[in-house]
């Protein structure tokens, strides 16, 4: 959630801020209006309780002093006082409805740094790794599905028996591979973040103080008979951790990981860009989360984004570094970097990680502070995610560079403890 009180104080700069991501001016003046319409109900209501208060204190008084008559000439004011105050009671719930409606439909405001633009054409490609057009140039390489399927590692269409679309089995070495990925990815991230098991359900107000349930959003999958979402993506539930607690600026940053495996809708048309493991709707990811203090969060950023690079890098994958625009931001994010890596096989770039600033946008809904030392000032953290290991991609990544020409797949040296092997031959 933005701080409310940027639309009365700042409200030009803020709508101007805000029109980089999209977002209609009309918006922000109907929550500006009901931010107002709030706090005179807040104040009337306030009043009207001391108003009240101060009467019941009076009664007492009279009947202490044995004025019992004009005791009960007050009771009998009070009582209307009491109604007055019950339908202040519910204006400002309504008027509490109403903000709480309207502020939840406003992204975070984009970071003055990003580039601007309104869809993924404008983004801004930063540095490109381990890249060389040359090297795939008439080897006939061939899309991760038709290389897995011909060794028997996946099985889409008994994935599409038990599931439907956009589900993937796999077998023998491609589970295994899979597995490894998992493994891989939480160890060379361990030295700098704790890792966390986390439920892979969380509560309707844990999901939405993260952002990842907006009035937008038709993404997230609901458990029917219960109050419980489950997870977009570990993220989630390593924010709300911390939700509602205020932690010692010496604990800052505080990096943390959680495996788990993650469901989102992922709407899209069915063809050659969703095939394979390249748009699913269950995947499993490593995620990498960190709570930081405001004036660290920009460099937080670029360690976060050098962490999650490590992973390719490690891999020997080819990819590139992409600042996103004004437009193409998520909900809650100030700053976005995606890593794409290159797939030979269907010659695309599949991005792998977005690495976000949310600034202190998860954190004031969520109520997440830190306390300074020296001060003891209390002020609210700055957050920031990324996916350490996205694996559905990488995978797909591997098997398409590892290809060797008799149909097996050679897997990357750092792989190779985790698997159990070098050649995955089915």
């Amino acid at each position: 959630m933005i701080d409310p009180r940027l639309l009365a104080e700042d409200f030009e700069q803020t709508a101007r801020r805000l029109a980089r991501k999209g977002v209609d001016r009309q918006l922000l003046e109907s929550a500006r209006e009901a931010a107002a319409a709030r706090r005179a109900a807040i104040v009337a209501t306030d009043e009207a309780r001391r108003e009240l208060n101060s009467g019941s204190a009076e009664v007492g008084r009279l009947v202490r002093e044995g004025r019992a008559d004009l005791a009960e000439a007050r009771r009998a004011e009070l009582a209307a006082a009491g109604g007055r105050l019950a339908a202040l009671e519910s204006e400002r719930r309504r008027a509490e409805e109403s903000f709480d409606d309207l502020i939840a439909r406003i992204p975070n405001l984009p970071d003055d740094l990003v580039p601007d633009g309104s869809s993924e054409e404008d983004n801004r490609v930063v540095r490109v790794e381990g890249y060389d057009a040359g090297a795939f140039e008439g080897r006939g390489l061939r899309p991760h599905w038709e290389v897995a399927e011909a060794l028997g590692i996946m099985d889409t269409e008994r994935a599409a028996k038990l599931s439907g679309a956009m589900f993937e089995v796999l077998r023998g070495g491609g589970a295994r591979l899979l597995r490894g990925l998992v493994n891989f990815g939480l160890d060379l991230h361990r030295d700098r973040y704790e890792e966390t098991v986390v439920p892979h359900m969380v509560r309707t107000e844990v999901i939405e103080r993260t952002g990842h349930l907006t009035k937008f959003d038709t993404q997230a999958y609901r458990l029917r008979d219960d109050e419980l979402w489950l997870l977009p993506t570990a993220e989630v539930a390593l924010m709300g951790l911390p939700q509602g607690e205020i932690l010692a600026e010496g604990d800052l940053p505080k990096r943390s990981m959680a495996y788990s495996v993650c469901w989102r809708r992922e709407a899209g048309a069915a063809g050659r860009e969703t095939r394979g493991m390249q748009r699913l709707h269950e995947f499993h990811k490593v995620e990498l989360v960190s709570l930081c203090t405001p004036e660290t969060s920009q460099d937080e950023l670029q360690s976060l984004l050098a962490d999650c690079e490590a992973t390719l890098r490690v891999l020997g994958l080819p990819y590139r570094v992409v600042e996103l625009c004004a437009g193409d931001l998520t909900f809650s994010s100030s700053r976005v970097y995606d890593l794409e890596v290159y797939a030979p096989g269907t010659g695309r770039w599949l991005e792998v990680s977005s690495v976000s600033l949310i600034t202190d946008f998860q954190a004031r809904r969520g109520g997440i502070r830190f306390r300074r030392a020296g001060s003891g000032t209390v002020e609210l953290v700055h957050s920031l995610n990324g996916s350490g290991l996205a694996t559905p991609r990488v995978w797909a990544a591997i098997v398409e560079h590892g290809q060797q020409p008799d149909g097996t797949i050679r897997l990357p040296e750092a792989l190779v403890p985790y698997v159990g092997t070098e050649l995955i031959t089915g």
